[in-house]
């Protein structure tokens, strides 16, 4: 089958590309390569273009009839950038998809899987969140994926499609046989900033938040293995049928599932691991709270089991040696010249 991945020369869209050829299907990418790599089109087919042009949509969908589903990762991603510069968050990941959703229903394509958040979540006691937990987002990244769901959940409702919003928690690591990772210069994601530090590129990791009430004082958060979480997009969007007849009460064609592990690390228990596979300590630093951060929550992932029939496989150990691996092989891929070669299949 076809599937069509906005966002598709990112972090997750990629990995996720590479798990749905391994399993006999087609990724079709689009992406703006504002912060995607073309290195991760490689042999795939690829067409460089914002996801709110609908002239490029349409000729996708003339090419390409029997695409079966779309997942949409297309998003900005950093919240204290968002917090610094919130009318661009909500023009790209909000004007954006709404156009992106609405151009997918007039041509006929009616299946969505949507890259959410657990940052839409308020914290609750224990810190554990099931889809019903109440919602309250607390930057201005995290409201644009929930803007998001809500707008995703209308269209679901009033123009007969099916949406699928995955809450992600907090992926790490990289595809395990380093087709992908993390690409950016500088990552924002903490497993990043880690292997990083490791490296020599940072004088040392931030410890961002040390007063919350969690064990030890950080953050707490719900690592999932990136691979883990692709995994779980080919089944959601391989399964539509499967997936909405095992809900019990589907909320008008609608359906949102946290993706997580089911267990609760902080950052400083993070750091213990990743310095118990790294093999050594690394320089560390207490800092303050950045703008939009909070004190976190983990999954309750009884749900993804439930309907998608999946849970993690991969530990938080696997992600910190596949992140380790790959920051190898990201060195060397930001020194690559983003040119077309022979393989590629641009449209």
């Amino acid at each position: 089958m076809k599937f069509l991945i906005t966002g598709g020369a990112g972090y997750i869209g990629s990995t996720v590309a590479s798990a749905l050829e391994d399993n006999g299907h087609t990724p079709i990418i689009l992406d703006s390569l504002v912060t995607g790599r073309k290195e991760f089109t490689r042999r795939r087919t690829f067409y460089q273009a914002d996801i709110a042009e609908r002239a490029v949509l349409e000729k996708i969908f003339r090419q390409h009839p029997d695409i079966e589903a779309v997942l949409h990762c297309a998003a900005l991603i950093v919240v204290p950038e968002s917090v610094e510069n919130p009318y661009q968050y909500y023009h790209e990941n909000v004007a954006k998809s709404m156009e992106l959703f609405y151009n997918l229903n007039q041509l006929g394509c009616k299946r969505i899987v949507f890259s959410s958040s657990a940052s839409i979540y308020d914290l609750v006691p224990g810190f554990m969140v099931t889809e019903q937990s109440p919602l309250n987002p607390g930057s201005p990244y995290a409201r644009t994926k929930f803007m998001m769901e809500i707008v995703l959940q209308d269209f679901c409702s009033a123009y007969g499609m099916q949406g699928i919003a995955l809450r992600y928690f907090n992926p790490i690591g990289a595809d395990p046989q380093m087709r992908s990772g993390i690409h950016v210069q500088f990552p924002s994601h903490v497993l990043g900033k880690l292997v990083d530090t490791a490296q020599g590129h940072l004088p040392y990791f931030p410890i961002t938040g040390t007063e919350y009430e969690t064990r030890d004082g950080t953050g707490i958060r719900d690592y999932i293995h990136i691979w883990d979480l692709a995994r779980a997009h080919v089944l959601a969007l391989t399964g539509f049928d499967e997936v909405f007849a095992r809900a019990s009460n589907p909320d008008n064609g609608y359906l949102a599932i946290n993706l997580g592990s089911g267990r609760g690390v902080t950052v400083r228990e993070l750091v213990q691991a990743f310095e118990n596979v790294y093999g050594q300590t690394i320089n560390k630093k207490e800092m303050p709270a950045r703008p939009g951060d909070v004190a976190g929550a983990y999954a309750n992932a009884e749900t993804a089991l439930q309907l998608l029939g999946w849970q993690t496989q991969l530990s938080v150990e696997d992600g910190i040696r596949d992140a380790l691996r790959w920051g190898q092989v990201r060195e060397t891929m930001l020194s690559w010249a983003a040119t077309e070669s022979d393989d590629d299949h641009t449209q």
